[in-house]
């Protein structure tokens, strides 16, 4: 079952994905094209051309698990600029179909990283 927390790291594949690629395309596109390990539990998120399917693929301990929302009317947005990685929020307001612009984020602590 797919669940969105702050643990898990989230790759958008940038391209437009043909959506009849399965599991093991999937796969390739994220070593191949992200430069990612597909088996690290990472969340890879493909968008369709018409922009109305997702998929999402993850290992999950024992085998692939590929989560796939197809919208009856709309498209998913695509987040603009060169950013490549996600927040679970963002995602999560990509799978309700609010507009990413239109959010304004309220300044919050965040520590430090440690090298």
């Amino acid at each position: 079952m797919l669940s969105l927390s702050s643990s898990t790291r989230y790759f958008l594949y940038r391209e437009p994905c043909d959506m009849r690629c399965g599991i093991y395309s999937l796969a390739g596109l994220v070593v191949n094209s992200l430069k990612q390990n597909p088996l690290s539990g990472d969340v890879f998120i493909f968008i369709g051309k018409a922009g109305n399917q997702l998929r999402l693929l993850q290992w999950d301990k024992d085998g692939y698990a590929l989560y796939i929302k197809r919208l009856e009317r709309g498209t998913f947005e695509r987040p603009t600029g060169d950013k490549f990685q996600l927040s679970p929020q963002e995602l999560m307001l990509i799978l309700q179909g609010i507009k990413l612009k239109s959010v304004q984020l309220r300044k919050r602590y965040s520590a430090p990283s440690v090298p």
